[in-house]
């Protein structure tokens, strides 16, 4: 349902940008976005906390499991991710036959504009960097949970 929600992103904030009479400026856009991206890990977290704790991203299990702040066991890890990644499968295979036709356009995935070896390099960066900033949030940070969203 993650990634399902989150492909709509631009699409939703292409129309609201156009009902607020704001499309094509790219602060409010921006904020938009924002938004969207907000409330959909507030009610993804709220979701995942209800069901005892699952989590839609394979890279802050990741982090706390290395991080030792995990109650998963390595095992747990093995079956986590594989259903992390079907499930994020299944998204986008429901989000591809879902979206109307006149969106299709608005949904293309990701790929290169650079050679393999530096998307993997900035990949890996990223994936650092992001990973230190949400455990140093996480722990660190404010307490109020809604700000630590």
């Amino acid at each position: 349902m993650t990634i399902f929600c989150s492909s709509t992103f631009g699409i939703l904030t292409s129309l609201i940008a156009a009902a607020a009479g704001v499309q094509g400026q790219v602060y409010p856009s921006l904020f938009i976005t924002t938004v969207l991206i907000f409330l959909s890990v507030l009610v993804f977290n709220v979701i995942g906390a209800a069901m005892g704790g699952t989590s839609f991203n394979p890279t802050g299990t990741a982090s706390f499991y290395a991080a030792g702040l995990s109650t998963d066991s390595l095992i747990s890890l093995f079956v986590r991710f594989p259903a992390q990644a079907a499930g994020a499968v299944g998204g986008v295979l429901a989000m591809k036959e879902l979206i109307p036709a006149k969106y299709q356009h608005m949904v293309g995935g990701p790929y290169l504009k650079v050679d393999l070896r530096t998307g993997a390099i900035a990949e890996g960066v990223l994936t650092f960097v992001i990973s230190f900033i949400v455990l140093f949030i996480i722990f660190r940070g404010p307490r109020n949970e809604l700000l630590k969203i």
